[in-house]
């Protein structure tokens, strides 16, 4: 997925020694924006601006982050990027691109001593006008992101960032989501934990090690967050839009065992092209299935790194060992 023509493009910058990185969806035209904030240690920018009382009308570009509070300034690279295509808000005397963005936290792992800034966002979107393949894993905003760390790094495993796109008729809804949750992450239609806390040689022991400290009242971890974008062509008021970001943290809530956790820091955007009539139910279905959909491909299309083990050589040692058994 490297674009939605002719609605949104999107792209991203790795930077694989530092193991961290951003992601860009650009509006050319401007969409409908909303975003919901569901996790307790969010990092975000420019997000009161889509309050559906407030005035701003459209959003130019969403950026996705590492890099903790310090990663928020690829947004400024995204900015000086839009403002040279004369993408943005005229305002008489030039253009004013409006890019808001959330980061999650991925510094314990590679280096720590780098992290995204304004080059990160400038080149993420030059990736996105050459039509650069969207790669989902260890790439753009997901390059250091993990799941599961409730148990120590040392028994986490390894997010990464994925995708999905749903054609309902003329409809589309697309989700793009970097997943490194300090809970599990759980496949309802297999009904099994893809990755999370290891203990031992199981997984899933999230919520069990939660109930385990429920007397420990110490901030246990606040570094992980799930953030995303969903992106459609259905039509919407702005405040509609923000129920519809709202209601994807559903996705959310399906495929993360615990979900929204105060240690989270969650946060999803909608951005709406304005171009189909469809009803929200409809939109609201496919929304919460994109998400939960990207979350899964994020965890497995995800690359071990060190001690991080990934969903698939999780498994494919636990098939080794039990076939040699």
């Amino acid at each position: 997925m490297t674009a939605i023509q002719p609605f949104f493009r999107i792209g991203q910058y790795t930077d694989e020694e530092a193991m961290t990185g951003c992601t860009v969806i650009i509006a050319e035209e401007g969409a409908t924006g909303g975003v919901c904030v569901r996790g307790g240690s969010p990092n975000t920018r420019d997000t009161d601006a889509l309050k559906s009382e407030n005035n701003r009308k459209v959003v130019h570009a969403v950026t996705l982050s590492g890099g903790s509070a310090f990663g928020l300034s690829a947004s400024d690279g995204v900015v000086k990027f839009l403002e040279s295509r004369q993408i943005g808000r005229d305002v008489g005397i030039g253009v004013v691109p409006n890019v808001s963005g959330a980061s999650l936290f991925d510094l314990g792992i590679g280096n720590k001593g780098t992290r995204p800034d304004s080059t990160f966002g400038y080149r993420a979107c030059e990736a996105a006008f050459r039509n650069e393949p969207f790669l989902a894993g260890n790439h753009g905003a997901g390059t250091g992101a993990s799941v599961g760390n409730i148990n120590g790094l040392e028994n986490a495993m390894k997010g990464g960032i994925g995708s999905h796109t749903i054609q309902h008729g003329e409809l589309f809804v697309s989700a793009v989501v970097a997943v490194n949750a300090v809970g599990d992450i759980y496949d309802e239609e297999q009904q099994q934990f893809l990755a999370g806390a290891r203990n031992g040689q199981e997984i899933g022991c999230s919520e069990a090690i939660f109930l385990e400290r429920y007397l420990d009242l110490r901030d246990m971890y606040s570094g992980n967050t799930v953030i995303g974008c969903v992106m459609t062509n259905a039509t919407f008021p702005k405040a509609k839009v923000n129920k519809l970001a709202d209601i994807s943290h559903n996705g959310i809530a399906r495929a993360v065992r615990p979900a929204h956790t105060t240690f989270d820091g969650d946060t999803m955007f909608v951005l709406c092209a304005n171009q189909v009539e469809a009803t929200f139910e409809a939109v609201s279905i496919l929304t919460v299935e994109a998400v939960r959909q990207a979350i899964l491909d994020g965890v497995k299309k995800a690359e071990t790194y060190g001690d991080y083990l990934s969903y698939k050589d999780y498994y494919a040692g636990k098939n080794s060992q039990t076939f040699s058994e």
